[in-house]
């Protein structure tokens, strides 16, 4: 079994997605600005089926092709999926990526509302799960078999998968951007909900920080720096 990963861009003030999120503002309003660094890259780009991008001489490309590489499964939150709440009824969305989805994979949908599963091209299938992150969780990794379950947002779907120790490795993309609101990547969690160890933290070119965090492993001696609760703490781990 591989590795359940989750890569996710936070501003500054903590934020993963501004406010007022719907379908003319899927990242709610100023929330793109925390992806424009990534636009950039060859590695987003190749993932999208197109061409071109900053390669190499870019750090936060080999990190955004290693969040990328051997994922067999996704789960995400409805949020990410979709504009659309409360009962799907004869709703025909089909998500935000067109007809070729970028997973090319099973893709697992938390939601309180069932929903028949579909398939698109490129290999991306959608299932929507009803009973709880950890039923989710469980599909994609049988669905994933030897490779890693990458987990998307929102931030709901984050929080509950860092609150039921779901997560073997978070890669947060710290970017120098203010949204002053919108919905916060550790909000919503218990004091002590989990302690993560530093594993690695790469400067981009837009001075964005790459931190690749791990849960801390209790029975090491080994003194990491460490990451609690607070989004600031991967702003100031700076070597």
């Amino acid at each position: 079994m591989g590795k359940v990963k989750a890569q996710i861009s936070v501003s500054l003030d903590g934020y993963i997605a501004g406010p007022n999120q719907g379908e003319e503002h899927p990242l709610g309003e100023g929330g793109m600005a925390l992806h424009e660094w990534a636009f950039k890259l060859s590695a987003f780009q190749q993932a999208h089926g197109r061409e071109g991008g900053e390669g190499s001489e870019n750090p936060s490309n080999a990190v955004m092709e290693a969040a990328q590489a051997n994922v067999g499964a996704v789960v995400m939150g409805r949020n990410m999926f979709g504009p659309v709440r409360g009962p799907w009824d004869d709703s025909d969305w089909r998500g935000w990526w067109g007809e070729e989805p970028p997973f090319h994979a099973p893709v697992f949908v938390l939601t309180h509302h069932e929903r028949e599963p579909f398939e698109m091209d490129g290999g991306t299938s959608f299932h929507f799960v009803t009973d709880g992150v950890e039923s989710a969780m469980a599909q994609a990794e049988e669905a994933a078999g030897e490779a890693d379950v990458a987990v998307g947002g929102g931030a709901s779907a984050l929080q509950q998968c860092i609150a039921a120790g779901l997560l073997d490795e978070l890669l947060v993309n710290q970017v120098p951007v203010l949204l002053g609101g919108g919905e916060r990547l550790f909000d919503n969690l218990a004091a002590g909900a989990a302690t993560f160890e530093l594993a690695d933290l790469v400067e981009g070119r837009e001075a964005a920080l790459d931190c690749v965090c791990k849960p801390e492993d209790p029975t090491s001696d080994a003194s990491p720096h460490v990451l609690h609760d607070g989004s600031r703490d991967v702003g100031i781990v700076i070597e």
